[in-house]
């Protein structure tokens, strides 16, 4: 044996340090990105849970004044002697506070049945510029009246 190749290698070579730091790179960047969808979805959720409290809240509001035609065109301003008209009011107000200028909502009543659609834009979630993204809650606002026979 020759008397130099009896040396024994101490620490790291610079190609494993380069290996070893692009693994480490290529694993936080798949975490960031994990982390990315998992805000961005958490925030769809969200915005889907902020809609039906609206959509329940003026359900509520119906069943309460159940005598009013909550399907007539929401008023500008509030109104607070007019009851039907604060709860419109308040329905289009929360809707624009949490879903920006595009959300919309609407109210349509089939007999006795109505139904409260809320719309807006859910981009973030979707990765397009236009995502439209909808609530819709049905429900009976009064009681039949009973027939005898």
């Amino acid at each position: 044996m020759r008397a130099g190749s009896q040396r024994t290698q101490r620490g790291m070579t610079l190609i494993e340090v380069l290996v070893a730091l692009l693994i480490l790179t290529v694993g936080l960047l798949g975490a960031a990105a994990v982390q990315l969808n998992a805000l961005k979805y958490t925030d769809s959720s969200r915005m889907t849970s902020q809609a039906s409290f609206i959509a329940y809240d003026m359900m509520d509001r119906i069943r309460a004044n159940s005598a009013a035609d909550y399907t007539a065109t929401p008023p500008t301003s509030g109104n607070l002697s007019v009851a039907r008209d604060q709860d419109l009011y308040d329905f289009t107000t929360n809707i624009a506070s949490f879903g920006g200028p595009t959300a919309t909502g609407t109210i349509t009543r089939n007999q006795r049945v109505y139904t409260i659609t809320i719309t807006w834009n859910d981009a973030r979630a979707a990765n397009t510029a236009t995502a439209a993204r909808s609530f819709v809650l049905s429900s009976r606002a009064a009681v039949d009246p009973v027939v005898s026979p």
